[in-house]
């Protein structure tokens, strides 16, 4: 957004939801899920995997934060799967994501969009089997399966741009429908997720919990939300993403700073920008599909001048050698 100060997701933050139970399932209910996450080291866009289908296929999959929801490529090599059901036009499944468009075939369209290009497209609504790791808090465990998990069955070009075998993305955003929505519905949890990132390309660096803690990492089991600075989420009223349906709000995440200091010194800026507008304009939004910090054209000449100006109280390091 054009007048918004975006700050990037680069620590471990916990995030509440309103869930819909609608999935819910009769089977083995844990009280935590367990997906790991890398930094791919071309793109540096955050990967995850997630088995999905009958019989199960890990799918290589972008960590999109403020994600509607997640979508798959099913052109390039087709959704093979007995398990695939379509939703269809005027079930409870459309109704959820609030689709009013119908194809040839009677299924529901959604449209998901690539969030690294700014690109979406139509895309047929299903649900199929998911699976991933349930987690005590110290260790992943067995596979715990949704059977009815909803998601969007996408066209290839919306892979342009992402890293090299990726087959979507895993949208983790504020809505009934995203990842941490239908896994809490599926097996009752409480309805929150941590997302912890690194900063390295380490393989498996980072991790997202879905449900309960404790949640220790590795290597010296430390429980991560004993030490968590915590921040109110504001709801933007006005839907960010590429293609909306009029009155929806946003699926992203925004918090509200209030001012910007370098050395401890506040910066000399607009202040109105820092907060989100009628238009849904504004505010500071956290995202893990950027791999920087993003400001407004005003804000970052302002927090330039600022820190040039601090910088020339300092003393230049003598290089040596």
């Amino acid at each position: 957004m054009t007048s918004s100060v975006h700050h990037f997701l680069a620590l471990c933050s916990i995030i509440l939801f309103f869930i819909s139970p609608s999935i819910a399932q009769k089977s083995f209910r844990p009280k935590a899920l367990f997906l790991p996450v890398s930094k791919d080291s071309s793109s540096l866009q955050y990967i995850t995997h997630v088995n999905q289908r009958t019989p199960l296929v890990s799918q290589k999959l972008v960590v999109d934060l403020g994600g509607q929801y997640l979508w798959v490529d099913c052109e390039q090599a087709g959704h093979v799967s007995s398990s695939y059901r379509r939703a269809r036009c005027g079930s409870i499944q459309c109704k959820l994501v609030k689709s009013i468009n119908c194809i040839n075939n009677g299924t529901c369209t959604v449209s998901p969009d690539n969030t690294v290009t700014g690109t979406y497209d139509i895309a047929e609504l299903g649900e199929d089997v998911v699976s991933i790791r349930y987690s005590n808090g110290y260790n992943p465990g067995r596979e715990a399966s949704g059977r009815k998990f909803l998601f969007g069955c996408a066209p290839t070009h919306l892979l342009e741009d992402l890293a090299r075998g990726v087959k979507g993305m895993a949208g983790l955003g504020r809505n009934k429908v995203s990842l941490p929505s239908q896994f809490s519905a599926a097996f009752s949890f409480h309805k929150k997720f941590a997302i912890c990132l690194s900063s390295s390309n380490q393989a498996n660096g980072g991790s997202i919990f879905f449900g309960n803690g404790p949640y220790f990492m590795l290597p010296n089991n430390i429980d991560i939300s004993k030490s968590l600075t915590y921040t109110p989420l504001i709801i933007n009223p006005v839907s960010t993403a590429i293609n909306y349906n009029a009155g929806e709000p946003s699926s992203e995440y925004f918090i509200g700073v209030k001012s910007i200091k370098i050395n401890g010194n506040p910066v000399k800026l607009n202040s109105t920008l820092l907060s989100i507008n009628k238009e849904g304009y504004g505010g500071t939004k956290i995202s893990t599909v950027h791999r920087y910090t993003v400001l407004e054209t005003s804000i970052y000449n302002s927090v330039v001048k600022a820190f040039v100006q601090a910088m020339a109280n300092i003393s230049e390091v003598v290089q040596h050698g």
